[in-house]
């Protein structure tokens, strides 16, 4: 098979991972052609691809006539889970080759707990319990944004073994909050006597919507200075992550760790796809390439990495640099700690008013195939 620039990322040490799953993908075909051919290792999900997915096309149907033909009293949120859960189910066994063959570190896929878990730590952590449960696969993440709430959630479960993808990360302190839930947690197990080489995480950091906010931030302003600044803030704002990532995973608390099996956490890019049409199409991916990360695509940004993208090291290349960028935003007197603080705010809004959708849409078809049956 001619490689392709998205082969090329796992010689760099990054692996790529879909954001999107939806039936059509894993029935037709197109998910494991997507293994073979794109070295694709992973997939995310969110409640805005469940959106689209479920309650936007016919693809689910079937299944929900089934499922109201058995019990007709199932309301539209255990119809969403009970498919969300069959999907994800039947994605990690067509990775489940890779997590074997990766002896745990990779061939991962994700599902969020309710959204409106968000600011509820306890729920949080039953929610996620219940998902791992149901999907009863050991290549599965449950997703768990890096709110206040969320930490003490993250490092309950992966002391119970559960895997973990932490989403919403903006900041650097994000960063150093969730890598610190992620060592109580494996330090938990090990109290325990758990087997470390058995849970895995992501620590999942946005990127282009940083900069969509400080563009309009840096626009603002309007010096020539400012102006020059826009498109830079997202990838140095990673790469000053990625080199904090370098000196935890480096300490001599995390070697314990991994002297009794325990895997880094790696990095995650979310939110690659680029929202401005003036920036290169593929901006966020050529330039977070680096060993140790995943890079969560959308389908858009997939297509384009494979026809035009090119692969080389970037991520630990010009990151002095990078950190000057955060220097020259900080010194313009924008406020990093705030935008990155409505930004968490404002995926967690996005993502609830998705799951609401969701179940509205879902709601609207229930009674639909409802009426169907009963016919």
């Amino acid at each position: 098979m001619p490689s392709n620039p998205l082969n090329q990322l796992a010689a760099l040490g990054q692996s790529f991972w879909y954001d999107n799953i939806t039936r059509v993908l894993l029935n037709k075909g197109e998910m494991q052609r997507m293994i073979t051919e794109d070295s694709l290792t992973g997939v995310t999900s969110n409640p805005t691809i469940f959106n689209k997915a479920i309650s936007q096309s016919s693809d689910y149907d079937a299944d929900l006539a089934a499922a109201l033909t058995e019990d007709n009293t199932q309301d539209a949120a255990t119809l969403f889970w009970a498919v969300a859960v069959k999907d994800i189910q039947a994605a990690a066994d067509l990775f489940r080759p890779i997590y074997d063959r990766t002896k745990g570190q990779d061939g991962f896929v994700s599902l969020e707990v309710s959204p409106a878990l968000a600011y509820d730590t306890e729920g949080s952590i039953r929610d996620a319990r219940r998902l791992f449960k149901a999907v009863a696969r050991p290549n599965v993440m449950i997703k768990i944004p890096a709110t206040k709430e969320g930490l003490p959630a993250i490092a309950t479960l992966i002391g119970e073994g559960i895997n973990i993808n932490i989403t919403l990360m903006f900041s650097l302190q994000h960063y150093d909050d969730v890598a610190e839930a992620y060592l109580k947690g494996l330090e938990t197990l090990a109290a325990s006597g758990g087997d470390l080489s058995k849970v895995a995480s992501v620590a999942s950091f946005f990127v282009s919507r940083v900069d969509t906010s400080y563009d309009k931030a840096l626009e603002k302003i309007g010096t020539e200075k400012a102006l020059s600044l826009r498109g830079k803030v997202g990838i140095a704002n990673a790469k000053a992550a990625y080199r904090r990532f370098q000196t935890v995973f480096s300490s001599d608390r995390f070697k314990k760790l991994q002297a009794k099996g325990a895997h880094v956490q790696r990095p995650l890019w979310a939110s690659t796809g680029t929202k401005n049409p003036a920036y290169r199409d593929v901006m966020y991916v050529e330039e977070l390439i680096g060993p140790d990360t995943v890079d969560t695509m959308p389908p858009a940004t997939v297509d384009a990495f494979r026809d035009h993208g090119k692969a080389a090291l970037t991520l630990t290349k010009d990151v002095d640099a990078a950190l000057d960028v955060l220097k020259q935003v900080d010194a313009l007197g924008i406020d990093y700690k705030e935008i990155t603080e409505t930004l968490q705010k404002e995926g967690v809004v996005s993502f609830s008013q998705a799951f609401d959708e969701l179940i509205g849409g879902l709601e609207k078809k229930r009674k639909e195939v409802l009426a169907r049956v009963k016919a």
